[in-house]
Parts: C-alpha cells; structure tokens; sequence
C-alpha cells in the first residue's frame, strides 16, 4: 500500500513518488501543488490567507500566508531536495467562496484572493500553472499523485475529477 502523506491546515509538506500527498477540508483555503515529472518530487501547502504583510499579528505562522508558506516550500524543493526551479510546475484547487455568499465585497472572499495571490508568485517565479480547480461555494479534499502528475479532487455533493 503506498503510503500518503497528510499536510494539515496552515502547512506544507514534501512528497516523493511513489507517495501521494493531500490535504482534507479546503474551503476558501487553497491548496497549491509544485512539482518535478522528472524526479517525482512534490510539495502541497495548505494555504489559509494571501499575503502574510496584511496580518502583522500573524506573522509568527509563516504557513498560514500564501507568500511566506509558498516561498519556504519552493527554497526547501530547490535547494534542500535539488529540484530545478526551472522543472517545477503548479497545480492548485479551493479558493472557494464560503463566507461572502450573500456579499459582494471582496474582504470576505477569501478564496479569490489566495488564487489571485498564488498565481501572481507563480507568475514571478515562472512556474507555469497546469490546471486549477478553483472558486465556486464548496469545499474540496485533494490528493496529488506525482507518480502520474494528477490531482484527485473530492468534492461533497459533486463527486470526484482529476486535473
């Protein structure tokens, strides 16, 4: 049975195939995926709020921020695990709208503002995104097979998809 690891909220972890890695209960949350096809290493971080300089009480949680988690992840795949930065690619799921249903202001749509945040690192970091799954007003549980390069997404009431 191959072993898969869990990263819990407000934190990332490494994968190596043949493992699987995933996170449970992605909300406005988003999961973010970076990955090497060639070496079959990956990380997923489990990221809850965008930019780590808006909440200064915060900072002391370097995961809970998609700048800070995002960065330490990608120095720990390129220079702890040798992974080129040039190979990584990204996938990412959640980002949904849980909390603004009934607004429109964007403060309370959590969800857009990780995705938009995630795709601007990616974006300087010249990580091209493949495939996304995100928005919507439900909730996701993913798990990223870097074996084959998937992400296997759960979705309550939806069903499953695979990007």
């Amino acid at each position: 049975m191959t072993k898969t690891i869990r990263v819990g909220m407000a934190d990332y972890k490494i994968c190596h195939s043949p493992q699987k890695i995933s996170t449970l209960g992605l909300g406005s949350c988003l999961g973010v995926v970076l990955y090497d096809e060639k070496s079959g290493i990956c990380g997923l971080a489990h990221v809850m709020l965008p930019d780590s300089t808006l909440v200064p009480s915060q900072r002391d949680n370097r995961m809970k921020f998609a700048d800070t988690c995002l960065e330490d992840m990608f120095e720990e795949l390129t220079q702890k695990h040798g992974v080129p930065a040039s190979s990584l690619k990204a996938k990412i799921a959640g980002g949904a709208k849980m909390f603004a249903q009934t607004s429109e202001n964007s403060i309370l749509n959590v969800g857009d503002q990780n995705a938009e945040k995630v795709k601007e690192l990616l974006a300087a970091w010249r990580i091209p995104l493949i495939a996304e799954d995100t928005g919507g007003e439900y909730g996701r549980t993913i798990t990223f097979d870097p074996s084959k390069s998937e992400l296997h997404i759960r979705t309550v009431g939806i069903g499953e998809s695979v990007i």
